[in-house]
């Protein structure tokens, strides 16, 4: 727990296409943290636009000099632009190793992998891409949020809010957490049991494996390129993008 007089500054990655749960449900919490600052920081100048077309306005862009003790990064269908974009690879490795903490949502993840900063990492991420994770030397964990050290990993989507608290927990301690909890009223009550691979009807997930089928191979072959230049050799993970197995 970091003493709570001193103040933090907390950023979030946002980038064209990404997935504006994976950033306004850690917001809800992350801004809420006693005695910080919350700042969006631009992968490029301009708006930007979620996966659906929300349009954000960032604070900030990655080419302002900036230094945050909490990274945040979201997923979303955005980042595979970024896998290869080493003026973002770069400033994540420079914010990851000077933040105290960081929590990725999502696809999150994978930028974090493709720059390096996974390898021996336990992490997660959205099911459909939790077989990637060992191209970038991660240990693959099917949990819904895993914290490794200082960094926290959230799976898909909502999961961010859960990761989100887990993360002030460890900034700021329980009772602050659930105070924040208590304020967004988050105690969610879902009405269909189908919010993971192995408890949604089999045709739904089937319907879902189709519709996410061209993202996650143009993903796997952006892993794979990313592989090499790591030099990670994978273990191949059982299960696949189901999210089933180890």
């Amino acid at each position: 727990m970091i003493p709570d007089d001193q103040h933090l500054e907390i950023g979030s990655l946002v980038f064209d296409g990404f997935d504006q749960i994976d950033l306004t449900g850690p917001f809800e919490v992350l801004s809420r943290i006693p005695n910080s600052s919350y700042r969006l920081v631009g992968a490029a100048e301009g708006p930007v636009r979620d996966m659906r077309g929300l349009r954000v306005l960032p604070d900030l862009t990655i080419a302002e000099p900036a230094r945050l003790d909490v990274l945040h990064v979201p997923g979303g269908p955005g980042q595979e632009a970024l896998m290869e974009d080493e003026e973002v690879l770069t400033w994540l490795r420079d914010q990851a190793s000077g933040a105290g903490a960081v929590l990725s949502v999502c696809t999150g993840a994978l930028l974090l992998g493709a720059a390096g900063l996974l390898q021996g990492r336990r992490a997660t991420t959205h099911w459909s891409a939790l077989h990637l994770l060992p191209f970038f030397g991660a240990v693959r964990d099917d949990r819904r949020v895993v914290v490794d050290d200082t960094w926290v990993f959230a799976g898909g989507v909502t999961a961010g809010i859960d990761g989100a608290l887990r993360l002030a927990a460890e900034l700021r301690g329980r009772q602050a957490a659930e105070v924040i909890q208590l304020g967004m009223q988050y105690a969610p009550e879902p009405p269909f049991d189908a919010g993971t691979p192995d408890t949604a009807p089999p045709e739904v997930l089937a319907r879902a494996r189709e519709a996410q089928g061209d993202l996650t191979a143009r993903r796997e072959g952006t892993a794979r390129r990313v592989a090499e230049r790591l030099g990670v050799r994978p273990v191949p993970a059982t299960g696949g993008p189901s999210g089933t197995g180890g």
